[in-house]
């Protein structure tokens, strides 16, 4: 089993409450066709919930300058995984989804301007999590495109939870945007206790 070290690079991102477990780097390590394609669902996901929230507060300039290259360059991330899985012979397929999008997504007040900030923190705490994992997946990966692939993309990933951070900083007190960070936080890292049974980014 693969024990990722405690004060590895996941453990020092302050979004998140807990360091992925080894027994999911050991999982996702073993199975790396699947967790292609879901890095594939990912980036294009995130792209969607980027704009999203621009569809969502159309009259706020600032959020469209922030997120509008945000998307872009997460769906250049998709366009790139998306080559690779072509190049390997990888058909780029639906997967049964884990329930951590979904339960993050319930936790999202739904009055505003709580949801607004709930919503940049989920999305900031799921690229803190990305971020944490593909360092995990760059570090240990024996397939030496996939590490590459996976180190490229840590700059970027850092870069977007950064981004989600001074949304909210510029819209809240920063006490109150840690209270409620520390408590999705608390959430997101609950959802990871157990295992999906494949692989996911995000399981």
């Amino acid at each position: 089993m693969i024990a990722a070290p405690p004060n590895a690079a996941a453990a020092r991102i302050r979004w998140l409450a807990a360091p992925s477990s080894a027994a999911w780097l050991e999982q996702a390590l073993a199975h790396p066709e699947l967790l292609l394609i879901d890095h594939a669902h990912c980036e294009r996901k995130a792209a969607g919930a980027a704009l999203q929230l621009m569809f969502r507060y159309p009259g706020d300039a600032e959020l469209a300058a922030v997120l509008s290259p945000l998307a872009r360059e997460e769906l250049e991330h998709f366009e790139r995984v998306l080559v690779l899985l072509q190049r390997r012979g990888i058909a780029l397929r639906p997967l049964p989804a884990p329930p951590y999008g979904g339960e993050l997504g319930k936790a999202v007040r739904r009055r505003e301007p709580e949801r607004m900030l709930d919503s940049f923190l989920v999305a900031g705490l799921i690229e803190a999590r990305s971020h944490e994992r593909m360092a995990l997946l760059a570090e240990h990966g024996p397939d030496l495109e996939l590490r590459g692939l996976y180190a490229d993309l840590l700059a970027s990933e850092a870069r977007h939870f950064g981004l989600y951070w001074l949304l909210c900083e510029r819209r809240w007190p920063r006490e109150q945007v840690i209270e409620r960070l520390e408590q999705l936080a608390a959430l997101e890292a609950s959802l990871l206790a157990s295992l999906h049974p494949e692989p996911r980014m995000h399981s």
